[in-house]
């Protein structure tokens, strides 16, 4: 199926020539795991992959990459086509849709119709790597691929997109600091919202807002993550979202949030204080962001995460601060329903190096039971050290 009306307009973010580059360095990775067909189901993925961007990964989708193929193949609903022709680099007979008779119609399911085509490409006694834990990619669709590819052997990928995403090239830190610098802008109206009285969601509407408006030069994107808001005692806990409730005087409240620049993510996290100074609170923010910097100082090319891990928790254990959660991953590339990639973590005994180019967002947040403090920053790996995407002021945020 071919669209004539799209297949000669492309607004691609990318050249063809870094495609082509990823593709590459993707099949080389497949060699060196023996995998000869790879079904890429991951969003994120599929957009590195191709280029392609629309907000169907609600659908069966991905890409289909062959060991020896010079194009990956897009796999995609027939009313999502006409996105595919759009935005990816790829040639029309590259671009492979299914109807919609696969649409919720079970126990016919999109990728009987993946499994026709590989066979029909003869592929279907290859060894066939699929990314058993990428969102999205559910048990229906492992058990067509296995029922319907028996002569195949169907092997997990370990994440291998993912991984090779990890080190970005020199457009996709442009990108992320085009994102850091609406998430400033965010951040600064977050700090102005943010008032006794004011119910949550209406704060949040004046945040989204500004992450939707950008800056003057560039817009903003919807992010992967909902912009978070836990307040008062909801501080001590994890990834809550707005509600109708109000800002209480005397009460803390986190903000984390992303800004977003074709669908590169710069998240940042920060504390505001309402009301009367609390020292508690203070200082145990200043504790805080010592550890934050300790580690962020261990940041080096040759250094693993683990590195990072340890100089960050040295200062926690100085101050007897408990913490077990991990304390950062990699970002890049987001889609709903997170912003990590899923490859490396700022967490003691993960041995992964770091190189120049590597990105994560490292975070500390302090839970006490009843309430909690927490500073993030978006973090490139350079030749030198660490670069901060975001230049925003770590403090606790009184407004009394």
């Amino acid at each position: 199926m071919v669209l004539a009306n799209y297949s000669k307009i492309r607004f691609m973010d990318f050249t063809k020539e870094e495609y082509q580059q990823r593709l590459k360095k993707v099949q080389k990775m497949m060699q060196e795991k023996g995998i000869e067909l790879l079904i890429s189901h991951d969003t994120n993925n599929l957009n590195y992959l191709t280029g392609y961007d629309a907000w169907s990964f609600y659908y069966a989708q991905c890409a289909i990459v062959h060991v020896n193929a010079e194009e990956p193949l897009c796999f995609v609903r027939a009313q999502d086509a006409g996105g595919a022709y759009i935005k990816t680099y790829l040639k029309d007979e590259n671009i492979i849709v299914y109807d919609e008779s696969y649409i919720h119609t079970w126990p016919k399911h999109p990728y009987d119709y993946l499994v026709q085509i590989i066979k029909e490409k003869k592929w279907d006694t290859l060894t066939i790597g699929v990314e058993m834990d990428a969102h999205y990619y559910t048990a229906f669709c492992h058990e067509k691929i296995k029922q319907g590819l028996t002569n195949a052997k169907v092997v997990d990928s370990d994440r291998l997109v993912n991984w090779a995403r990890l080190v970005k090239s020199d457009t996709e830190i442009d990108y992320m600091k085009s994102a850091a610098l609406i998430s400033q802008q965010a951040m600064k109206t977050a700090f102005d919202v943010i008032n006794p009285g004011v119910r949550q969601c209406d704060a949040v509407g004046e945040i989204q807002k500004s992450l939707f408006y950008g800056t003057e030069q560039f817009g903003g994107e919807y992010a992967s993550i909902a912009t978070l808001v836990p307040t008062g005692k909801g501080t001590s806990a994890s990834h809550l979202t707005a509600t109708q409730d109000k800002f209480v005087e005397g009460e803390a409240s986190i903000i984390e949030l992303s800004g977003v620049y074709k669908r590169y993510h710069a998240p940042m996290a920060r504390t505001v204080l309402l009301g009367k100074p609390d020292q508690l609170k203070i200082d145990t923010m200043k504790k805080t962001i010592e550890a934050l910097e300790t580690g962020i100082s261990a940041v080096k090319p040759g250094n693993t995460a683990d590195d990072v891990a340890q100089a960050f928790w040295k200062i926690l254990d100085k101050y007897g601060i408990e913490k077990k959660s991990r304390t950062g991953y990699s970002i890049g590339i987001g889609y709903p329903p997170d912003w990590g990639e899923h490859t490396l973590n700022i967490y003691k005994g993960d041995m992964t190096v770091l190189e120049p180019n590597v990105c994560f967002h490292m975070i500390a947040v302090m839970q006490f039971g009843d309430w909690g403090v927490e500073a993030s920053e978006a973090i490139r790996v350079t030749d030198k050290g660490a670069e901060l995407f975001c230049n925003f002021s770590k403090d606790l945020h009184v407004k009394s």
